[in-house]
């Protein structure tokens, strides 16, 4: 049973895009500093640390195979103090959360499926069972791509006492929100319905998001029942075809979309990223989406509904990105719509509708091609009879009124939001 959390798409800022593994605690504060100040009051609310934060020698993007791992004397990975100096003396995360908290803002974190391998390696205890490392862990259950965890048996006497303790650990910190990683693409149902279960008797409400994507769509049902959002994507980063790609993904998975189960299009690669970390061969760079593809991007997430994670440094925010995720007219389509669906794809043109709460209607229409084109909607096509007030969301104008349909003109692999209201009569 999922409880009463994530009812809209969460929004909010992970560690990874800038910082890979790497990210220490003061470059955390700094940036839920900003959020405090400069977003929180448009929703933006998470502060996620991503992968290895036990890992002391982390130092970008690419792991160092078997290191090292913090671990206190349960099989539990802890923070590495060297990053993480409120961690020290058994603290954790607590003092950091606390941190966040005071902010009026969320902390969540990640973590690996399964056990460390280093607790398998010394068979260290579980907590609350007389059950130790190697009793539970599948060996041959291993992430293709970091060597720091070993699978868990759901079989095994033990293995929810250990998912229970793990999650215990984590209410004490006062984490709101955990990224699951090694779960969804290759689909673990049985340790994700142990990882829901030990949610559930921890005490404490947290956001369950599985990684990576794509997960696969004939798990729907189960996903919206077990987790709060999931990735339909691999790692999405500032390219045309990463973007492009998802318009399809997200038809398909528009349905499932609903109040406490998000299907998960990926983080933002807007503004500065890259700092520390060299995913896909790039570096420290601002993003190679050109402004227009910025806008497809955010129109698509926001009318498909995804949840938003910045992965920017956003103390470097400029006013364009800062624009883009401030607009209070296009995030109300993101908390406040539904019956989100594509409405028709022509290639190159694309477009979705959706409805607000308030009885108006949205319309998005996207073009994928190299070369400007006008867009033509006919207002029956979304159900709506009758004259329409037309608004454009993006540029904040009042376009006038739409008596039988509204045409477009759309700029290459750019994107127009309207709002339709219907008119007074």
């Amino acid at each position: 049973m999922q409880q009463n959390v994530a009812l809209a798409p969460p929004m909010g800022w992970n560690s990874w895009d800038c910082y890979g593994a790497s990210v220490t605690e003061e470059e955390v504060k700094a940036n839920a500093e900003y959020m405090a100040k400069h977003l929180r009051a448009y929703g933006w609310e998470y502060v996620v640390v991503d992968i290895q934060w036990y890992e002391p020698g982390a130092s970008g993007s690419r792991y160092r195979p078997f290191a090292s791992l913090e671990m206190d004397e349960y099989s539990r990975l802890i923070p590495a103090v060297n990053r993480f100096p409120s961690a020290a003396g058994g603290k954790g995360f607590q003092p950091l959360a606390d941190y966040v908290h005071e902010l009026g803002l969320k902390f969540g974190i990640h973590m690996m499926r399964g056990i460390p391998r280093q607790a398998v390696h010394f068979n260290t205890p579980i907590l609350g069972t007389d059950k130790r490392a190697r009793e539970i862990a599948h060996p041959n259950s291993i992430c293709p791509w970091n060597t720091d965890m070993y699978g868990v048996d759901p079989n095994q006497p033990g293995a929810q006492e250990y998912y229970d303790s793990v999650f215990q650990l984590y209410a004490s910190w006062g984490v709101d929100y955990v990224k699951v990683d090694d779960i969804a693409r290759e689909y673990y149902a049985g340790e994700i319905e142990l990882i829901r279960r030990a949610i559930d008797r921890c005490g404490r409400p947290m956001v369950l998001s599985l990684s990576p994507g794509p997960a696969p769509l004939s798990q729907a049902e189960h996903l919206k029942q077990h987790a709060n959002m999931w990735r339909i994507s691999d790692d999405v980063w500032d390219t045309w075809e990463d973007i492009y790609a998802m318009f399809e993904r997200c038809r398909a998975w528009s349905e499932h979309a609903g109040p406490g189960h998000w299907p998960d299009a990926d983080m933002l690669p807007l503004g500065h990223i890259g700092i520390r970390s060299s995913e896909r061969g790039a570096g420290d760079r601002w993003t190679r989406l050109a402004k227009d593809e910025q806008i497809t991007m955010m129109t698509l997430w926001c009318i498909f509904r995804s949840p938003l994670m910045l992965g920017c440094e956003l103390r470097d925010l400029d006013d364009w990105t800062l624009s883009l995720i401030t607009n209070r007219e296009v995030l109300r389509l993101l908390g406040h719509s539904h019956a989100n669906r594509q409405l028709f794809r022509r290639d190159p043109q694309i477009a979705w509708t959706a409805a607000d709460e308030d009885g108006s209607h949205y319309l998005a229409v996207f073009n994928t091609g190299p070369t400007k084109t006008e867009v033509l909607v006919e207002l029956n096509q979304m159900g709506l009879f009758g004259p329409h007030n037309a608004r454009d969301l993006w540029s904040h104008e009042e376009l006038g009124t739409a008596v039988k349909a509204v045409s477009l003109p759309v700029p290459p692999h750019g994107a127009r939001l309207l709002r339709l209201a219907k008119a007074q009569t």
